[in-house]
């Protein structure tokens, strides 16, 4: 793991100045980590906070920008002003980036940085297409650093929060492609995932899918028959106290409210 912590840092330390893009995930929260602790360029950490992002991953920056004295702003990236975003594409992620990107760049120095990894190139994501046309820079790729090694990195400088974080996408990946994303939906969302957490501590992977059949609780572990329908009792009942259908539990499936494409989520 050193050596590529060695090769990641003589990545930076070919710029005096730049700014990493910093969602709230460990592929990013890692890597502005790392840029702060050896970096010898002065370095910005930006994080835009918006309804498509949980309030857990606005508090994990919020902590490590203030207990490693980031130079850290928050900003809104302004993608819910975007009607080509809310109209929820399957290229979506290609205008949420757009936005992002562009405000970065107009409150930053030098380059900006992303936490895009080497397995990232071989998924469908349309927000490299917006990196690459504002110049955006992945350090990782230029490391050939994978997801399992940021895994590692983070477990091999102790940073057990981050090594325990499963893959958290933004919650407007959960809306179905062709539904337009609501502030008050991606709020719901966060709700009840953050209330299955808390009920299921052990389960990995949890999604609320809002479908044009109904919402879904996506799971990737199925507990006990009597939890199942414990929890299901709850969620219809939250469903339809906000006035949505609830259309049950099933199994985890990585980006199953994307149409015509596949991508993270």
């Amino acid at each position: 793991m050193q050596l590529k912590v060695d090769k990641l840092t003589a990545y930076f330390d070919q710029f005096e100045h730049f700014s990493i893009a910093v969602s709230g995930g460990i592929d990013s929260m890692l890597l502005a980590y790392l840029a702060n602790r050896f970096a010898k360029a002065k370095v910005k950490s930006v994080h835009a906070f918006s309804p498509a992002v949980p309030e857990a991953a606005y508090q994990r920056v919020k902590h490590y920008g203030q207990l490693y004295d980031w130079d850290l702003e928050v900003i809104n990236a302004g993608e819910f002003d975007d009607y080509n975003y809310l109209n929820n594409p399957v290229n979506r992620c290609y205008y949420c980036k757009s936005n992002l990107y562009t405000r970065i760049a107009e409150r930053s120095q030098g380059m900006v940085f992303s936490g895009t990894n080497i397995d990232d190139l071989d998924d469908y994501r349309p927000g490299l297409k917006a990196a690459e046309e504002q110049e955006v820079k992945h350090p990782y790729v230029a490391a050939n650093i994978n997801k399992s090694d940021i895994y590692n990195i983070a477990k091999f400088y102790g940073l057990s929060d981050l090594h325990a974080l499963p893959a958290q996408p933004c919650l407007a990946s959960r809306v179905e492609t062709g539904i337009k994303i609501d502030a008050d939906d991606l709020g719901f969302i966060n709700q009840v995932e953050e209330s299955t957490r808390q009920a299921l501590p052990n389960v990995k992977n949890v999604r609320c899918r809002i479908t044009q059949q109904g919402t879904y609780l996506e799971i990737d572990t199925m507990p006990e028959s009597e939890v199942v329908e414990r929890l299901s009792t709850n969620l219809a009942a939250l469903c339809a106290k906000d006035g949505r259908i609830f259309s049950g539990i099933r199994t985890y499936q990585k980006g199953s409210a994307f149409i015509n494409g596949v991508t993270h989520g």
